[in-house]
C-alpha cells in the first residue's frame, strides 16, 4: 500500500488566526486538504506555554478537539490526527470522553496521536503532574481503553468503580493510538501499548542531550522501524503504522512547497521501503490562499 499523507495545520497560523484565515474557515482549510488528496488532517497541542518557549521556536496551538471537530464537520472521510495529546494535561477520563465524542460524531475517523510531554512550566501552569508523567501516561492510557469498552479501571492512580462513559466510540475499544518520541519509554509503549510511532528526526548532538537514539537519515529510520516491528511480531502483533516528517522539511521554510517536493518526491519511495506509513507535512504558508497554492504544489507532485 503506498504511503498515505498527514497535513499538520501550519501551527505559525495560530497566533495570528484572524488575518491568517481572510474570509476563510477552519473547515475550509481540512476540505482543501481532503480535496487535494490528504488522508489525514492534525492538529498540536499546547493549552497554555510560557512566554520564553515561545521566543525560543515554540508554538501556540488550537484545542485539538474543538478544532477537529471543526475538521470533521467539513469532510467526509479524511483522518482527524491529534500530533500529539499530551495524555496528563487532563484526566484520562476527560480525555476519554472528547476522543470518543469525536470519534462518533465523525463517522469513525480519529486517529490519537499521544506523547508523555516535555514542557515542565506547562505542567506546572495546567496543575499537572510533571515528575510522574511516564507512569500516568502508561496508566492513562488503560484508563481510557477500558473506558472505550464500557468497562472499568483498576490502577493505582485513576482506578473507578460504579462509573460509565456512553456513547462510546464509534470505532470498536477505541481508535488507533500512535505514541510520539524517540526515547525508550515511547518505544516501549508503542510494543506494548499502541497501533503505531510518530519518531523524530534528530541530530546526534540532539540525541546527546535527549539521551535517545540519533535519527538522521531513512537509513537509520529504517532500521529503527524494523526493530520496533520485530519486537511486536514476538508479541504476535502486527507491523506498527509509522508517521514521519521528512528530513527534508526544512525546505518549506528556505524554498516553499515546490522545493519540498523537488527533494521529497524521489525519497517517497525509499521512506515508504523503510516502513513509513505515512508522511506528514507542516506547510509554512502565510496565508490561507498561499495554502492553498501550497496545497495544489504537494497534491501534484506527491499525492496525484
Amino acid at each position: 500500500m503506498a504511503v498515505k499523507f498527514n497535513l499538520m495545520f501550519p501551527m505559525r497560523a495560530v497566533k495570528h488566526y484572524r488575518d491568517w484565515i481572510g474570509d476563510g474557515s477552519l473547515g475550509e482549510v481540512a476540505r482543501c486538504a481532503e480535496d487535494a488528496g490528504f488522508d489525514g488532517f492534525s492538529m498540536s497541542e499546547h493549552p497554555y506555554p510560557d512566554r520564553e518557549w515561545l521566543a525560543n521556536g515554540g508554538h501556540h496551538a488550537f484545542d485539538p478537539f474543538v478544532s477537529l471537530s471543526m475538521a470533521a464537520q467539513a469532510t467526509k472521510n479524511i483522518r482527524l490526527i491529534t500530533y500529539l495529546m499530551v495524555v496528563g494535561y487532563r484526566s484520562p477520563y476527560l480525555g476519554a470522553k472528547a476522543v470518543a465524542s469525536l470519534d462518533l460524531l465523525s463517522g469513525g475517523r480519529v486517529t490519537l496521536g499521544l506523547g508523555a510531554g516535555y514542557l515542565e512550566s506547562e505542567f506546572t501552569a495546567l496543575g499537572a503532574d510533571y515528575a510522574r508523567r511516564g507512569k500516568l501516561f502508561d496508566e492513562g492510557i488503560d484508563a481510557m481503553r477500558a473506558t472505550w469498552r464500557g468497562e472499568e479501571h483498576d490502577g493505582p492512580a485513576f482506578g473507578i468503580s460504579g462509573h460509565i462513559a456512553l456513547p462510546l466510540p464509534l470505532t470498536d475499544g477505541g481508535p488507533p493510538i500512535w505514541i510520539g518520541g524517540n526515547s525508550q519509554a515511547a518505544r516501549r509503549r508503542v510494543t506494548g501499548k499502541a497501533d503505531g510511532w510518530m519518531p523524530i528526526a534528530q541530530k546526534a548532538e540532539m540525541a546527546a542531550i535527549t539521551k535517545t537514539p540519533p535519527l538522521e537519515d531513512i537509513e537509520s529510520l529504517g532500521i529503527q522501524i524494523s526493530a520496533q516491528n520485530k519486537r511486536r511480531a514476538e508479541l504476535g502483533k502486527p507491523d506498527i503504522d509509522v508517521s514521519f516528517v521528512p528530513f527534508e522539511s526544512d525546505a518549506l521554510r528556505s524554498g516553499g512547497a515546490t522545493e519540498f517536493v523537488a527533494r521529497v518526491a524521489p525519497k517517497l519511495a525509499a521512506y515508504e521501503d523503510a516502513g513509513v506509513t505515512w508522511i506528514t507535512i507542516e506547510p509554512t504558508s502565510r496565508s490561507f490562499s498561499d495554502l492553498k497554492a501550497d496545497l495544489a504544489v504537494i497534491s501534484e507532485g506527491l499525492i496525484r
